[in-house]
């Protein structure tokens, strides 16, 4: 099936349109990281509240009970709450959120580390040299006390690493899309 020359012109059209989208998500998040991340949380308990309003209505206008009924009705009015909480006190919901994840990233990369060097120092006859390991396993630590120590900090950090992994991928969106409209 042939794709017209409008058909290709609208779909570099769409693919440039995510590319501006995405160069501006970035350069928000490189200019205010904190803003973004409250962007993100908000924009989470608004996923949150719909999901919970449309699983109650489906549950209510849906037919037939399943066996799990009531814990989908529990599960769903637990959404709308948390949506509604999160909507009411975004900014407390935003350090809160960020500072868990962040935690819970840190001490994941510092029992990674452990581990590791632990594994590699106890089977060390099966490695022809050990100290990469080992040194990989000491940057594990390393990050994963950076993030306990100052989650607020580490997770700024990552939203201007995302911004400008989203600036470069923007660039290079609106690049294929104007190769895409040329060729049409």
């Amino acid at each position: 099936m042939a794709v017209s020359a409008g058909m290709k012109q609208r779909l570099a059209l769409i693919t440039g349109l995510r590319g501006l989208l995405m160069l501006l998500f970035g350069v928000f998040a490189v200019i205010w990281p904190t803003e973004a991340l409250m962007v993100l949380v908000v924009a989470g308990a608004l996923v949150l509240l719909a999901a919970g309003v449309l699983g109650l209505w489906g549950l209510t206008f849906g037919g037939e009970k399943s066996p799990n009924y009531w814990f989908d009705v529990v599960r769903n009015a637990l959404a709308i709450i948390v949506g509604v909480l999160i909507l009411i006190s975004p900014l407390f919901s935003t350090v809160l959120t960020v500072t868990f994840l962040s935690v819970l990233i840190g001490i994941e990369a510092l029992v990674f580390g452990a581990m590791e060097i632990f594994l590699v120092v106890r089977e060390r006859e099966s490695y022809a040299r050990i100290w990469p390991m080992v040194v990989q396993g000491v940057f594990y630590i390393l990050f994963g006390l950076v993030l306990v120590i100052f989650p607020m900090f580490s997770a700024m950090i990552g939203a201007i690493w995302i911004g400008i992994i989203a600036v470069i991928f923007g660039v290079g969106l609106m690049t294929v899309a104007w190769r895409m409209y040329r060729a049409a």
